[in-house]
C-alpha cells in the first residue's frame, strides 16, 4: 500500500511571540503570544479557510508562512521539507508561496507600470530572456482577465477590481503552488466581489493551486473553502470540513461566529459575541474564550489550556465541555 502524499504546507507547533518593552528601565513588560502553538495542514488542491476576529493572529501566521516573520518556535514545512531563513530557502519559498493582499490600492507601487510589477520577480528569480518575460506576462494577464496592453498602464488607471486582478497576477507570476489570500475581497465593492471570488475558484482549478484564505467574512469562507480552521487568541479552537463547521459547529466561539452571519436582509441570525478579545499580554487561564463564553463553567477557567480533541472525521475542537454540550 502506497503512502499518502505529504501535505503541501504543514505547520508544526508554530509560535510567534513579541516581547513588549517596559518603561524607563527598559526591561520587557511582557510577551504577546500572537501565534501560540499552531498545528495545521494544507493539502494539494484544497482551499483552507482561516477565520477569526481581528487581532487573533491570522495575519501574523501568514507572515510566518511567507518567511517575513521569524517564528519563536516550531516549523514550516513545504512539500515535507522544513524551511528556514537561509537565503536559498527564502528564494525557494517565494517560488512556492505567494500572497494576495487585502487592499489593492496600497499593495501596488503607484510609480511602477503593471509590466514592471510583474517582470521584477521574474528577473530576480533568473528569468532573463526578454521573449520569455513577455510571454509570461501576457499569459498571466490573460489568466486574470486583463489584456496585454494593460501592462503599460499604472495602478491609478484601473478600477479596484482590476487592481486586485493585478495583485493576483503578481502572486501567480512565479507559478507558485500555494496562494495566501488575506481578505481578498473585503476592500472591494459588493458588485465586483463575486467576480473576484469566481476568478479565484477558476484559477484554483485550471492552475492546480492550493489556497490558505484568511477572512472574517464567513459567507466568502463557506463559498470557497474545502476545510475551515477557526482561530482565537493565537490558537486553533476548531477545525473540520466546511460542511461540518457550518452545519454542526461544536465550539461556542464557532457557534457565535456562524450565528452572526447576516441573512439576506442584513440581519444577524443569532446572538452576538459579547466583550472583546482579552489582552494578549494577560490572557485568561484555562480556555482563552471563557470570559466571553455563555457556556463557561469553573472547569473552563482552570489551567491548563485545553487540547484540541479529535471528534472523528477530521473534526477537532478545543473545548473541555464539547461532549457534554453535545449530549
Amino acid at each position: 500500500m502506497s503512502e499518502a502524499p505529504n501535505a503541501l504546507l504543514k505547520l508544526e507547533d508554530l509560535a510567534v511571540h513579541f516581547p513588549v518593552g517596559g518603561g524607563l528601565l527598559g526591561g520587557p513588560r511582557g510577551v504577546v503570544h500572537a501565534v501560540d502553538g499552531i498545528d495545521l495542514e494544507l493539502k494539494h488542491g484544497e482551499c483552507l479557510g482561516l477565520v477569526g476576529e481581528s487581532g487573533c493572529g491570522k495575519s501574523t501566521l501568514a507572515l510566518s508562512i511567507l518567511g517575513l516573520q521569524a517564528p519563536t518556535r516550531g516549523r514550516v514545512l513545504l512539500d515535507g521539507k522544513a524551511v528556514d531563513g537561509a537565503a536559498g530557502d527564502r528564494m525557494a519559498r517565494a517560488r512556492t508561496v505567494q500572497m494576495v493582499f487585502q487592499d489593492p490600492f496600497s499593495s501596488l507601487n503607484p510609480r511602477q507600470t503593471v509590466r514592471r510589477t510583474l517582470e521584477t520577480p521574474l528577473r530576480l528569480h533568473g528569468v532573463k530572456a526578454k521573449s520569455e518575460v513577455e510571454d509570461r506576462i501576457a499569459e498571466i494577464l490573460g489568466h486574470v482577465g486583463l489584456r496585454p496592453e494593460h501592462a503599460e498602464r499604472y495602478p491609478h488607471e484601473f478600477s479596484g477590481g482590476q487592481r486586485q486582478r493585478i495583485g493576483i497576477a503578481r502572486a501567480l507570476i512565479l507559478k507558485p503552488k500555494i496562494i495566501l489570500l488575506d481578505e481578498p475581497v473585503s476592500a472591494l465593492d459588493v458588485s465586483i466581489r463575486a467576480q473576484i471570488i469566481n476568478l479565484l475558484l477558476e484559477l484554483k482549478e485550471t492552475l492546480g493551486l492550493s489556497y490558505l484564505m484568511i477572512s472574517h467574512d464567513l459567507g466568502v469562507v463557506e463559498h470557497m473553502s474545502d476545510r475551515v480552521a477557526v482561530m482565537y487568541l493565537g490558537r486553533i479552537v476548531e477545525t473540520g470540513d466546511w460542511k461540518s463547521i457550518f452545519t454542526n459547529p461544536r465550539h461556542p466561539y464557532t457557534k457565535a461566529l456562524i450565528a452572526a452571519i447576516p441573512d439576506p436582509f442584513g440581519r444577524a441570525q443569532g446572538a452576538k459575541i459579547f466583550g472583546e478579545i482579552p489582552n494578549p499580554l494577560d490572557p485568561p487561564t484555562g480556555c482563552g474564550f471563557h470570559p466571553r463564553c455563555p457556556e463557561a463553567r469553573d472547569i473552563c477557567r482552570r489551567p491548563p489550556i485545553p487540547d484540541l480533541e479529535d471528534l472523528g472525521q477530521g473534526h477537532s475542537v478545543r473545548c473541555r465541555r464539547v461532549r457534554e454540550l453535545a449530549a
